[in-house]
């Protein structure tokens, strides 16, 4: 809870204070406002996920809480896809509260530059015309936490907080570099990078799908059918991850 408190108020600080700062874009200010939102909503969020996840079924396995719980009419099914939801209703409402607030501080940015440089203001069919443009990045961050909180779950069966957040972030950061690798010129002068650049590809998630910030910014909009097949591949990634997480869970010894 206390982490949830802290994340929501880092969260909505820095949401806060993004419209007011000087970028010297020459009137692009507010592109550089969503995309640094964006980014702060969806670290944020993976953060909480993994945070949760990776302490929600250790700690209770170390404690022996986990022993208890399981002695009692409650299979370990129930148990790992209980410890998910909760997970995931934790962060539904962080995205939820960031998400919102995100908007309407990007709202807010377009009467704030408006007014700086002297020009009519807009209405809010037009801010909310440029608002529901940025709806779908926050569906995609949505996705890569449900992606990140399967796999923190399922490392969690087996070891505790600080190698599932070693393990987790280096998933975050090859899911995002990776793939762009692929596409490089490295691929061809260097065989052997592009072998392990597609064998990563083939075994961790592509989270560069849900890389759309810049995009979004740049005001190259997202189509919902691509938002569509992005939350197909997070919930069918998320379910090998818990898949996984049973299986890995089943056979533990807990006492």
């Amino acid at each position: 809870m206390l982490g949830f408190l802290i994340l929501a108020l880092v969260g909505l600080f820095g949401l806060f204070i993004f419209p007011f700062l000087p970028y010297h874009t020459l009137g692009e200010d507010i592109k550089i406002v969503v995309s640094q939102g964006l980014t702060l909503v969806k670290l944020a969020c993976v953060f909480l996920a993994i945070w949760t996840a990776s302490t929600s079924i250790a700690e209770e396995i170390e404690g022996k809480t986990a022993l208890m719980i399981l002695a009692k009419p409650v299979g370990r099914q129930k148990f790992v896809f209980g410890k998910y939801l909760g997970v995931m209703i934790a962060v539904t409402a962080l995205f939820l509260i960031l998400g919102i607030f995100f908007l309407n501080t990007v709202s807010y940015k377009m009467v704030y530059d408006a007014r700086e440089s002297a020009k009519d203001l807009p209405t809010w069919v037009e801010c909310w015309g440029y608002v529901r443009r940025i709806v779908p990045g926050l569906f995609l961050a949505y996705f890569e936490t449900i992606v990140l909180a399967a796999i923190s779950i399922a490392i969690s069966t087996r070891l505790p907080l600080l190698p599932n957040l070693t393990i987790c972030l280096t998933i975050y950061v090859l899911g995002h570099i990776v793939p762009m690798v692929v596409v490089t010129d490295a691929v061809v002068d260097m065989p052997i990078i592009g072998f392990f650049a597609n064998l990563v590809c083939a075994f961790l998630p592509i989270l560069d799908h849900f890389n759309m910030e810049t995009a979004i910014a740049m005001d190259r909009p997202v189509g919902w059918e691509y938002i569509g097949y992005a939350g197909v591949y997070s919930v069918l990634f998320a379910v090998v991850a818990m898949m996984l997480s049973l299986l890995l869970f089943e056979d533990r010894d807990l006492a």
